[in-house]
């Protein structure tokens, strides 16, 4: 049942103590010595099969979830951050990274703050005069930073706001009917808020006037568009308390950042409005993933579907770990989140072997790529492109390339892998996180080199790159 040791002694003990159990007690209700739970909870042993099932057993909890520890992303962005030349005489090894992020991760996360705000400082100083590097502030994060670091720490789900949309999507009858015919109708009847056009020349998706009680939606804009932006009023006007209560909690440093989170969780609420978790889920099952059937059956765009799959982590009733990013053409990654192993790179560029890159070659198509990074974890990865505009054809058009995949032991549950060879080594691409920490020395679309490694120069050979990496 238990391929891996497990030292989950924080859990251990924080489940006993909300239990309000003594030691003794506790090893008496699962079956085991005090000597042994102690051992346990200071994570000198690692919890056996039949410990992890009367735990199970005794206190109604799911394996899954005690078992998976503080999760791969924490873990992730230690590894990265201590692969830092700035730690050259320290190399933990993965045993020793999973004890501190079980057990302390809220130092893990401070040492990560503190890494990165090291590396906006150097990168800035390495690139600007010595009067910006005198600048006040260099070393603290951006709000859109901590914002961003919020979601990704709570795995991208909200459990109140998650289920509360859930709540209002079935008495709504979201799924079942029109949903934007049912949002209007209840903010109408609700608020007393009436849907109009927006001015021709107004490039807002949304602008509410609360005065007159009229919310204006740009009308070159897509039903699925249109759709979220009344969800996301319906938020604003049902759910401030739920959301600044999430926001004041994660005790962000200023003001813009709480403002910036609370936007955040309000476009949160209009998805699980508008696309509810357990509907959501099971068509996710009955359509093997198929993001252009799953956008036509709730009326979303592809990026909304795309980007809900990934929030998919209620307690108890997960879906695929699933990552997904959007990227635009200078390869900057505006949105990013991964529930899988896979994770993105804090600093730098997404690999060019990655095939999100060439979805903005082929617009239109879903492409499938099997690839294999360095640490040997394979995945099924799904890009496609999208275009925003809308207004004519003098108007701008926004476009990014969206990617989303999975671990290929679950890639039999996406209609993307049918045909593919998934048993073969070949079949799968080597690309890695970024440049900066990829490892693999023969690669030839290599940007910068890898940051613990030696380069060899010579002046007499001259390979597709200008050093070899020793």
């Amino acid at each position: 049942m238990v391929s891996r040791k497990l030292y989950i002694g924080r859990k251990v003990r924080e489940l006993r103590e909300t239990h309000k159990a003594t030691q003794a007690s506790f090893a008496e209700r699962i079956g085991i010595s005090t000597s042994y739970l102690n051992q346990i909870e200071n994570n000198q042993r690692p919890v056996s099969a039949s410990v992890l099932l009367a735990l199970a057993e005794k206190f109604q909890i799911d394996i899954s979830e005690i078992s998976q520890g503080d999760g791969d992303r924490l873990l992730s962005a230690l590894s990265e951050a201590l692969s830092d030349p700035l730690f050259e005489n320290y190399a933990p090894n993965l045993q020793e990274l999973k004890l501190v992020t079980q057990n302390a991760p809220g130092f893990a996360r401070a040492l990560i703050s503190a890494h990165q705000a090291y590396r906006r400082n150097s990168e800035q100083l390495a690139s600007l005069d010595d009067t910006l590097g005198r600048s006040v502030g260099l070393t603290e994060p951006t709000p859109y930073e901590e914002v961003r670091d919020f979601f990704h720490f709570v795995d991208n789900y909200i459990h109140g706001i998650d289920v509360a949309g859930e709540r209002l999507a079935g008495e709504l009858g979201v799924g079942e009917r029109d949903s934007y015919a049912a949002l209007a109708e209840h903010l109408e009847a609700r608020h007393g808020v009436r849907i109009a056009r927006a001015d021709a020349n107004d490039d807002a998706l949304r602008r509410f006037d609360a005065k007159s009680g009229v919310l204006f939606l740009n009308p070159y804009s897509p039903v699925a568009t249109r759709t979220f932006q009344i969800a996301f009023q319906i938020a604003e006007l049902e759910m401030e308390p739920v959301v600044a209560q999430v926001a004041r909690s994660a005790e962000f440093r200023t003001g813009e950042a709480l403002e910036i989170c609370k936007m955040g969780l309000r476009n949160y609420f209009a998805g699980a409005l508008t696309l509810p978790y357990q509907a959501f889920m099971r068509a996710a099952g009955e359509l093997r993933h198929d993001l252009e059937l799953m956008a036509a059956h709730f009326g979303a765009s592809i990026e909304q579907v795309a980007h809900r799959l990934s929030t998919l982590q209620r307690p108890g009733h997960k879906g695929v770990p699933i990552f997904f990013a959007r990227i635009d053409r200078a390869g900057n990654i505006t949105k990013r989140h991964s529930a899988a192993k896979l994770q993105f790179a804090r600093f730098g560029a997404a690999c060019p072997l990655w095939n999100v890159h060439q979805a903005f070659e082929q617009p239109g198509r879903i492409i499938r790529q099997l690839a294999e990074t360095p640490d040997g974890a394979r995945y099924l990865c799904i890009a496609t492109e999208i275009s925003k505009g809308g207004g004519g054809f003098n108007a701008p058009h926004r476009r990014y390339a969206l990617a989303l995949g999975c671990e290929v032991a679950y890639a039999k549950d996406f209609v993307y892998a049918d045909g593919l060879e998934l048993g073969s080594k070949t079949a799968f691409d080597p690309i890695g996180i970024s440049c900066r920490i990829c490892e693999r020395t023969n690669c030839q679309q290599r940007a910068v080199p890898p940051l613990k490694r030696r380069l060899v120069i010579d002046k007499d050979i001259r390979h597709p790159l200008p050093y070899r990496i020793g």
